[in-house]
């Protein structure tokens, strides 16, 4: 297989696991402690999410499409990878719907809300450990430096 595709991987797992961490530890938490407006905070943090769901679902597929296309690579990878892909779907076609209505209908301080956004917050914790997992023992035949 052509060395691009290692190249390839890095560079889409760095891009997708690196702003998992980047604006769920980072950026949503500043935006809720710097901005006194809690509905706002949420509007753009909701956003963020958003748009990195539509990039975990293109740098995903294209993993497994490298991982499809590469011999030799363990299974496991391809495992962690179907399993956060599914999360980004179960985010964004069942919870995050359920939290915008709750939200749009002035219930964003009720349980259920609550207990809808600790769901959410669970399934993003464990992609992003996930995706450490993948980054920390990186796509097989990587050269190390």
């Amino acid at each position: 297989m052509s060395p691009s595709i290692p190249v390839g991987e890095r560079i889409l797992l760095t891009l997708w696991v690196g702003s998992l961490w980047a604006i769920g530890f980072i950026a949503a938490p500043i935006l809720f402690a710097v901005l006194e407006d809690r509905t706002l905070a949420g509007t753009l943090a909701g956003e963020m999410f958003r748009a990195l769901a539509w990039l975990g679902l293109v740098c995903g597929s294209l993993l497994l499409l490298f991982h499809k296309l590469s011999r030799g690579r363990p299974a496991w990878r391809l495992w962690v990878l179907a399993g956060m892909l599914l999360v980004i779907l179960v985010d964004r076609l069942w919870l995050a719907p359920m939290i915008a209505d709750l939200r749009a209908t002035g219930l964003s301080g009720s349980a259920e809300f609550a207990r809808l956004h600790g769901v959410a917050s669970t399934l993003y914790l464990l992609n992003s450990l996930a995706g450490l997992a993948l980054v920390a023992f990186g796509p097989p035949g990587a050269r190390s430096a």
